[in-house]
C-alpha cells in the first residue's frame, strides 16, 4: 500500500514538472494569403470565436499558434471577398494552411473606402485610427434643403461651420468656412487628393476669419461631387500646418453612361420676410460621363446654374439719425439735440430712406 502511494506521489510530481508541456502543447499554423495578382499584405487572419488575430506581411505570410482542436480560420481584406477554412490541429510542431482570395467583381460597392488619412506601413502607427467623415453628396442632397456646398456641409457635419456674412465687403459673396472653430485658412481643401487654391479675397470688417484667406467651396458645383471626406484629428501631422483644423477632400464624380440632373428651389417663408417670402434660391444641376478607351479612362462633365435673391432683416431705425451737429447753420452752439424729425421733414424724406440692408446679398 505504501509502495502504491509512493508511486502515485512520484507520478504527480513528474506531472507537475512536465505536465505543462504535455497538456498544453501548441502547434504553429503558417501559410500564405494570395489572389490572382500574388501575395496580399495586411490581410486579417482571425480564428472564429476567439480573439486570436494576426495580419499578413508584405509576402502574404501569416502565423498563428493554436492548441490542438478544430478551428475555423477567417481571412478578410478590404476590396476582397472573405474566405473561410476549417482546420483540425493535432499535436504537431507545424501545420500549413494557405488561402486564395477570388478577385473582386466590378459590381462590389467600395464607395466607403477613404482616400485621405491613410496610414502606411513604416510611416506611422497602424494600431491607431483617425476619424474621417464620409459624406455621400447624392444621398445628402435628397434630404437637405440646401443648394450650396457650404450649407450642405453645415447641415451634415457637426464640426463644420459656415454662415452668410453681412456688411463685410466681398465676403458677402464668398462665405468663409471653419472646421472645429478655427480660421478659414487653417483647413486644407483637397480635390481628389490635390490641393485646391485659395481665393484672393482677404476677409475684412467684422466678418468671420477677419484677416485670413480661405477657400471658396461654393465655387465647386455639387453635381461634380461624388463624396466628401472630412479628416480632423491628426490632419496637421500628415498634411502640414495649414491643416491644423483638418482636411476636406472633395472626390469628384467618375460615373459613366449615367445622366444625373436635379432642380432645387426654396426661400424664406416668414412674417419677417419682405412680402412674407424672400431670399429665393434656385439651382439646376446636370452631370454626365463617357468612357474613354478600354483601360478605365473617362470624361465626366458637370454643370450648375445658381441664382440667389437677396433678403433684408433690418427694421426701421428708431434712434437718432440727425442731431444739431449735422446742421452747420446752427453753429457755434450745437448741443447734440436730436433733430431727426425736423430734418427729415425739411428734406422731404422718411426714416425708410435711411435703413441699411442686413441680410443675404
Amino acid at each position: 500500500m505504501n509502495k502504491k502511494l509512493y508511486s502515485l506521489k512520484k507520478i504527480f510530481f513528474l506531472t507537475a514538472l512536465f505536465g505543462g508541456t504535455f497538456l498544453f502543447a501548441q502547434t504553429k499554423v503558417t501559410g500564405t494569403v494570395e489572389d490572382v495578382n500574388g501575395p496580399i499584405d495586411q490581410a486579417t487572419v482571425n480564428v472564429k470565436g476567439t480573439n486570436i488575430t494576426t495580419t499578413t506581411d508584405a509576402d502574404g505570410l501569416y502565423q498563428l499558434t493554436l492548441e490542438p482542436g478544430k478551428y475555423e480560420i477567417i481571412v478578410s481584406k478590404i476590396g476582397e471577398p472573405t474566405t473561410t477554412q476549417t482546420i483540425n490541429v493535432l499535436d504537431e510542431n507545424e501545420v500549413s494552411l494557405d488561402f486564395f482570395l477570388q478577385s473582386i467583381n466590378s459590381e462590389t460597392d467600395l464607395s466607403e473606402v477613404v482616400l485621405i488619412g491613410s496610414r502606411a506601413v513604416g510611416r506611422t502607427q497602424l494600431d491607431s485610427s483617425t476619424p474621417v467623415d464620409v459624406i455621400d453628396i447624392k444621398e445628402v442632397t435628397k434630404d437637405v434643403g440646401q443648394v450650396s456646398l457650404n450649407q450642405i456641409l453645415n447641415y451634415v457635419a457637426p464640426s463644420f461651420s459656415s454662415n452668410t456674412q453681412v456688411i463685410s465687403d466681398g465676403t458677402d459673396h464668398i462665405d468663409p468656412a471653419s472646421l472645429r472653430g478655427l480660421g478659414p485658412d487653417q483647413v486644407l481643401v483637397l480635390i481628389n487628393g490635390k490641393r485646391r487654391h485659395t481665393t484672393s479675397l482677404v476677409n475684412i470688417n467684422g466678418s468671420f476669419g477677419k484677416g485670413s484667406v480661405g477657400t471658396d467651396l461654393n465655387a465647386i458645383p455639387t453635381s461634380a461631387i461624388k463624396r466628401i471626406e472630412i479628416l480632423r484629428e491628426g490632419a496637421a501631422a500628415q498634411y502640414g500646418s495649414d491643416a491644423i483644423a483638418g482636411v476636406i477632400n472633395i472626390v469628384l464624380e467618375d460615373s459613366t453612361d449615367k445622366l444625373r440632373a436635379s432642380i432645387s428651389y426654396g426661400g424664406n417663408l416668414s412674417r419677417n420676410a419682405e412680402d412674407n417670402f424672400d431670399g429665393e434660391t434656385f439651382q439646376a444641376n446636370v452631370n454626365y460621363g463617357v468612357k474613354v478607351g478600354e483601360k478605365g479612362g473617362f470624361v465626366n462633365v458637370a454643370g450648375s446654374y445658381d441664382k440667389r435673391q437677396p433678403f433684408n432683416r433690418q427694421k426701421e431705425f428708431t434712434g437718432t439719425i440727425f442731431s444739431d451737429y449735422n446742421r452747420p447753420d446752427l453753429y457755434p452752439n450745437p448741443t447734440g439735440k436730436d433733430i431727426t424729425e425736423e430734418e427729415l421733414a425739411r428734406r422731404g424724406e422718411t426714416r425708410a430712406d435711411y435703413v441699411s440692408r442686413i441680410g443675404q446679398s
